[in-house]
């Protein structure tokens, strides 16, 4: 937040209004609890001196009258421009991490301050609201302060406006603006490292088939493209040089990236409980981890949900280029707000993998019934590995055990290609990925090989 001075109510919270009318009031309106009492009992006390004649006791009346009045007009007429400034350390925080937030204050004008209190607005899961007291500020001079925020709950908080609040030395005033800035912290569902293994899922040329399919076919099946200043000579493919009568290099292999697609079930009806612990949170928490260890293992990776919303859009430009610490915030600012959908189903899924038929997907998923469960069935690739991780919410709510019904449902799955793994309740997802590597099927073997 940075605030440009003259430009907010907050850098003149002496006298912004310009001594009009609407400033007066404003100013009167800031009278404190002490400030009006003495009014009051001035009042009072004058009043009570006309009646029985006391002069003595009409001085004292004014006095207490005054004095209140007199502190509005000098808070009132005195002129000061603050700026102020807010950053936040870090921007994006993992949910049950603190972030700190630095607030800098520069008195701009060329008076010097008076008691000044800040009060930042926080919404309520980050802690309590911050407030800090200043003492004079000197002209052209800065003070910096900091607290720390910290939420077990992912989303995206607003932080602001900062109010500054400016009081006479009697303290019978109090006069206080708002800057008008905002800043945004980002609380992204918490990850954990995965052990390390050897994913397939690739689309077509890439891997080592595609090697040895270029070995055994030789130099015959090289594309070759006109020599340009700086290649490598040792690259010269001699015999279309021949051909064309023109230098000609051989192209350098480009292979597409392996592709996975991260599958997570949004439905509300297929999750039960919330808060940290509850089954939802876990299997955000759980799609944000694989993300990031399939992302690191240099992937192709998308986010699809069951509406068919996607990150990166499917259909779009293959993602392969962007940059990986980008597309990993991405995906990550997407999983810190992704809610539960109105969905009953994984028709809009289904649509949107449709002729995305190859490499590697993992469903993140909660209960499945009959019919939801054919329709993740015919989610898997035809040229590709499915791996389904399925959360019992009735384990995970305490409710009474499904077993049979859960049972039933990875059966389903695991013959038509899938390999299916029941999370139970409070299940560590390390633990569950060396689960799913030691059930899997041939199918499953084949693309995840020997753990590294």
């Amino acid at each position: 937040m940075a605030v440009p001075p003259g430009q907010d109510p907050a850098d003149d919270p002496g006298g912004a209004d310009g001594g009009d009318a609407a400033g007066a009031r404003a100013a009167l309106s800031g009278l404190t609890t002490r400030g009006r009492s003495f009014l009051a009992a001035g009042v009072a006390a004058a009043v009570c001196a006309y009646v029985l004649g006391q002069s003595d006791l009409l001085r004292v009346g004014l006095l207490l009258s005054v004095l209140p009045l007199v502190a509005v007009v000098v808070l009132h007429r005195t002129r000061y421009r603050v700026s102020a400034s807010r950053r936040l350390s870090p921007q994006r925080v993992p949910a049950g991490s603190e972030a700190r937030v630095h607030l800098r204050m520069d008195n701009v004008s060329r008076l010097p301050t008076g008691l000044l209190m800040l009060q930042d607005h926080v919404p309520y899961v980050l802690g309590p609201r911050p407030r800090f007291v200043l003492d004079r500020v000197e002209a052209g001079g800065r003070r910096e302060v900091s607290y720390r925020v910290r939420s077990d709950l992912r989303g995206r908080y607003p932080l602001g406006p900062l109010q500054l609040r400016l009081s006479d030395p009697f303290g019978m005033c109090e006069l206080t603006r708002s800057f008008s800035a905002f800043d945004t912290l980002t609380v992204v569902p918490r990850t954990e490292p995965l052990p390390p293994v050897r994913l397939t899922g690739e689309s077509p040329g890439h891997g080592e088939g595609r090697q040895r399919s270029l070995a055994l076919s030789g130099d015959d099946d090289v594309i070759p493209r006109t020599y340009r200043h700086g290649d490598d000579l040792r690259r010269v493919h001699w015999r279309s040089t021949a051909r064309y009568g023109e230098l000609m290099v051989r192209r350098e292999e480009q292979p597409q990236r392996p592709r996975c697609t991260v599958l997570l079930d949004t439905r509300s009806i297929a999750y039960a409980g919330v808060g940290p612990g509850s089954a939802f949170e876990w299997a955000v928490s759980g799609a944000a981890s694989v993300l990031l260890h399939i992302l690191e293992r240099g992937f192709s990776v998308r986010l699809l949900t069951d509406t068919g919303a996607a990150v990166p859009a499917i259909g779009a430009d293959d993602a392969s280029g962007a940059d990986s610490a980008d597309l990993a915030g991405l995906l990550l600012d997407t999983l810190a707000v992704v809610d539960h959908s109105a969905g009953e189903g994984f028709t809009a899924a289904l649509g949107a993998l449709r002729g995305t038929g190859e490499g590697l997907l993992i469903a993140f998923l909660g209960d499945l019934d009959e019919r939801s469960a054919a329709e993740v069935a015919r989610l898997r690739p035809r040229n590709g590995t499915a791996v389904a991780l399925v959360l019992d919410s009735s384990d995970w709510a305490d409710e009474s055990a499904r077993d049979g019904l859960v049972a039933a449902r990875l059966r389903q799955l695991r013959e038509a290609g899938w390999t299916a793994v029941a999370v139970p309740q409070g299940g560590s997802l390390p633990a569950v990925w060396q689960q799913a590597d030691g059930q899997r099927s041939d199918s499953f073997g084949a693309a995840f090989g020997a753990w590294s």
